[in-house]
């Protein structure tokens, strides 16, 4: 794992952005923001900021960033107009170099697990995340 780990992580900062957001700034940081709002859909800050595990101010700061530059939107929360849900930008184009941003790694992780059980990717998260508590 020592000698997989930085070949992994090199290979994920080396994942090309689309053209369409090459202007935008993104960091891999924002690559799991994105991830959740693809794949679980339009959720509000604060349980952005959870899966994170960030502060809400930290997630409502990228949030703007990412709305001004036309990557998220806000929208009240019908059920309680007190929160605000984001969601990804309803602009085809943008949300297409998303998805062709993040379809690697999706891809990738998918065949990954795939011959796994449920319980070996169980095992394999919990590892990785003793590994990440271990190391920072």
């Amino acid at each position: 794992m020592l000698l997989l780990m930085p070949r992994v992580a090199a290979r994920i900062k080396r994942i090309p952005l689309p053209e369409r957001l090459q202007s935008m700034k993104l960091a891999p940081r924002h690559l799991s923001l994105l991830s959740y709002l693809l794949f679980d859909g339009p959720m509000p800050v604060s349980q952005l900021a959870a899966r994170l595990e960030v502060a809400p101010t930290t997630v409502s700061l990228m949030v703007s960033d990412l709305t001004q530059q036309g990557v998220l939107e806000r929208r009240d929360d019908p059920e309680d107009r007190r929160r605000t849900i984001v969601a990804l930008s309803e602009d085809p184009e943008t949300r297409s170099a998303i998805e062709r941003w993040l379809a690697n790694g999706a891809r990738a992780w998918r065949a990954a697990f795939d011959p796994l059980t449920p319980a070996e990717r169980a095992v394999f998260v919990r590892t990785m995340e003793a590994y990440e508590g271990e190391s920072s």
